[in-house]
């Protein structure tokens, strides 16, 4: 599809913040990228492959392997990174090719910035750079490579 950011990504159009975390025929998993900006560790991004845009318009397989994955990655955020809640949302206003935000909520975030986006709002919310980034991938990567799933 012309002019989706996310078929770039996938395509190497255009480059995002850290890593590939998994891929499969129909998944890519990474970390959000915010252009330069800090980025809050743990914002995961699970998009399909295929350029669809809703929940629904997804194929049996697609869901089956979106949903796995969704719960992979939240049980590798709660385990590899110490996350006390993962939220998850799909939204669709800005890019209509189906993708789901996966945020990981810390320990001692106060109440008034729980939430997928209001954890943003907190001054002292786990935010990094890009070698932060990287490193968070690459263990989010490694401990689903140690923990098949089941």
């Amino acid at each position: 599809m012309n002019n989706c950011f996310i078929c770039d990504k996938h395509a190497g159009i255009i480059a995002t913040s850290g890593e590939m975390i998994y891929e499969d025929d129909y998944i890519y998993v990474g970390h959000i990228d915010r252009n330069g900006k800090p980025n809050y560790l743990g914002h995961i991004m699970i998009d399909l492959k295929r350029h669809v845009p809703t929940l629904a318009d997804m194929t049996v397989n697609e869901a089956k392997a979106f949903g796995v994955i969704m719960a992979r990655v939240s049980k590798a955020l709660m385990e590899s990174e110490h996350a006390e809640h993962v939220y998850s949302l799909v939204s669709g206003n800005s890019v209509p090719h189906l993708h789901m935000h996966i945020v990981a909520r810390y320990p001692n975030t106060p109440k008034e910035y729980w939430g997928p986006m209001e954890v943003y709002d907190w001054v002292d919310a786990p935010m990094g750079d890009e070698e932060a980034v990287l490193a968070l991938c690459r263990r989010i990567k490694s401990y689903l490579e140690d923990h098949p799933y089941e």
